[in-house]
């Protein structure tokens, strides 16, 4: 059914889309503003996929600004997760003392997603990052642009904007 396959494929790329800007919208020129661009949330220097020290002093920072939660977790890219496996805890401990066991790092949770780069991670908590959706998304289907063609245009439109809260 090509009508289900073009459908899924769009829901993708938004979603994909989606992903991007709550990650790193600018905030202008029509999209929202993402994480990494709100004033106010702490940063860390993560060096090429990060030591375990380094993803500690994140944990570290978030407990001092009083938003330490058992619901936190850490967003890194698929190449810092597959090298975070392998990297030890620390030198000259333990060996196998891997940093990410069990997808987990530091004793919290790993998501990943592309949308990091290899020096980029998130960690909190992100119940307190909200989504919100007006109406549903918008799909318009314009036979005209197209015509002389004999193409058909497909128009996706989902108004959407992100916020930081804390309780």
């Amino acid at each position: 059914d090509v009508e289900a396959m073009v459908r899924t494929d769009l829901t993708k790329v938004i979603a994909l889309e989606l992903d991007r800007a709550g990650i790193h919208g600018t905030g202008s020129s029509s999209q929202p503003l993402g994480l990494t661009n709100t004033t106010g949330i702490g940063s860390q220097t993560i060096t090429t996929y990060g030591t375990f020290a380094e993803y500690v002093s994140m944990e570290t920072k978030v407990a001092v600004a009083n938003a330490d939660v058992a619901s936190m977790y850490y967003i890194i890219n698929a190449n810092a997760r597959g090298a975070l496996k392998t990297t030890e805890k620390s030198a000259g401990g333990t060996i196998g003392n891997f940093a990410m066991v069990d997808s987990t790092l530091n004793g919290y949770p790993v998501i990943t997603s592309n949308q990091l780069g290899t020096n980029d991670c998130l960690f909190g908590d992100f119940s307190q990052f909200v989504v919100g959706l007006w109406s549903g998304l918008d799909l318009t289907v314009d036979p005209y642009a197209g015509s002389t063609a004999g193409t058909v245009r497909v128009i996706a439109l989902q108004d959407v904007d992100f916020a930081v809260k804390q309780d």
